[in-house]
């Protein structure tokens, strides 16, 4: 019997229309463009097409400059009003999400299906339907419920909800609330390091006034990333001098802990005719990560972020795609190689190590190539398949039937891109990492 998810997966990757009910016409064309561009990431600009394949694949790819008002307009209103989370509704570590479950593009008790979220995602931000995916399934395998009937994760704590984490576990799905070091990790530009202030979800106000400080104004928003730099270079160096048990592993560390660093000016900047890239104003930022109040003099309201009123998202025609998201990564990671690096402190501040990645994939990759090529693209989502039954073995029953939607996901990802291939890795290379163990109850 084909699984429900299975076959959703299957109408994805062959871009059918009736897996996206809430997409119009504009955002199934948008499933296809997956182009990169130099004008879109001027930190790029100077890079050598030879160096990043994902630019001469796609440099055929025309995307949509002009701002068109009607068709990237984000609605707040009537059903998508914002309504504050109540009693038991589930708020987490990501704020964008949070605010998807206050607008109902979510529900509002927080627990998602896989492809509510994609497409919450792609209608609300315009984030491209391949990093949706990819992101959807590993966040419903690691710290959701991906053998239920209606496959998917909360988006805060520990829930059930009709059809969705209810069945073939022998634990309790963690939701992203409880996903350190597989989904969240540490150095994060808003939330503090599990380890030093006793929870990974809530925002740390010190921080958010730091990230406040770091972003340009009246700047377009590809710039006002490429700006962001010297701030999340801090914020590693903090978790560093900080945090004895810092980890920082190939997926939550080097994958997605940027993406608290790069989605914000990416998917939360307000699009005009003025800056038809998007401008992340300093009232929009506020609002997103439920802050209130002056500079200087910030309140945080836990659970209550919300999409600013007359929000304009970037054109389904130019989403951020898995693509564009490796280049952003790669863009910091040249600039410092140790947010490429697997690593941590080794029980004591100030004593971060770097794993060998030669080492560890048994000559596989190698640390100094992967920012050659698609290796980094390659690297993470291999290492990611590889290591998935060790992670999840304590929650499912059936781990191969369980791993089976993400392997297929990072397949589709991977196609074409001529990867070296992965087999088994040295994981107890690990336990070095006292944030490692630590985290695994070791």
């Amino acid at each position: 019997m084909i699984s429900k998810l299975s076959f959703f997966l299957f109408a994805l990757l062959n871009i059918r229309v009736t897996a996206f009910p809430r997409l119009n016409v504009n955002g199934v064309k948008g499933l296809t463009q997956v182009a990169q561009n130099s004008s879109g990431s001027p930190h790029l600009a100077k890079r050598n097409e030879a160096e990043c394949p994902h630019l001469t694949k796609n440099k055929e790819l025309k995307r949509q400059t002009a701002f068109d008002p009607t068709s990237q307009q984000v609605s707040t209103t009537g059903e998508y009003a914002w309504v504050a989370p109540g009693a038991g509704d589930q708020r987490g570590p990501c704020p964008g999400l949070n605010a998807l479950a206050n607008h109902g593009y979510l529900p509002h008790n927080g627990v998602a299906d896989i492809p509510t979220i994609i497409s919450a995602v792609n209608t609300a931000y315009g984030m491209g339907i391949d990093l949706g995916t990819f992101l959807a399934v590993y966040g419903t395998a690691f710290d959701g419920d991906s053998l239920s009937a209606d496959p998917g994760y909360s988006i805060g704590g520990p829930a059930t909800s009709d059809g969705i984490l209810t069945s073939g576990l022998l634990g309790t799905p963690s939701g992203l609330s409880g996903s350190h070091n597989n989904y969240e990790a540490d150095t994060s530009p808003t939330r503090g390091d599990l380890y030093v202030v006793g929870n990974d979800y809530l925002l740390q106000v010190d921080r958010f006034q730091q990230y406040y400080d770091a972003l340009p104004e009246n700047t377009p928003a590809p710039e006002q990333y490429a700006a962001l730099f010297p701030f999340r270079q801090a914020q590693f160096n903090n978790s560093v001098a900080t945090n004895p048990y810092f980890f920082f592993p190939q997926f939550a560390g080097v994958f997605v802990s940027p993406a608290g660093y790069a989605f914000p000016p990416r998917m939360m900047a307000n699009h005009s005719a003025e800056y038809p890239s998007g401008y992340l104003d300093k009232a929009s930022f506020i609002s997103f990560f439920a802050v209130t109040g002056d500079s200087g003099a910030f309140e945080y309201t836990a659970g209550w972020e919300r999409i600013p009123n007359n929000f304009y998202r970037r054109p389904l025609s130019d989403p951020y795609t898995l693509p564009d998201f490796v280049l952003d990564v790669l863009a910091f990671g040249l600039l410092d190689p140790r947010l490429l690096s697997i690593g941590g402190n080794t029980g004591t501040t100030n004593s971060f190590t770097g794993l060998d990645v030669s080492d560890l994939t048994n000559g596989v990759f190698n640390g100094a190539a992967l920012t050659e090529g698609n290796n980094l693209e390659c690297f993470i989502l291999q290492l990611v398949q590889a290591e998935g039954p060790t992670v999840v073995a304590g929650l499912y029953e059936n781990l191969t039937a369980a791993l089976q939607p993400l392997a297929s996901t990072i397949s589709s990802n991977l196609a074409g891109l001529g990867c070296p291939q992965l087999g088994a890795v040295n994981a107890n290379m690990y336990n070095i990492y006292p944030g490692y163990t630590k985290a695994k109850g070791v």
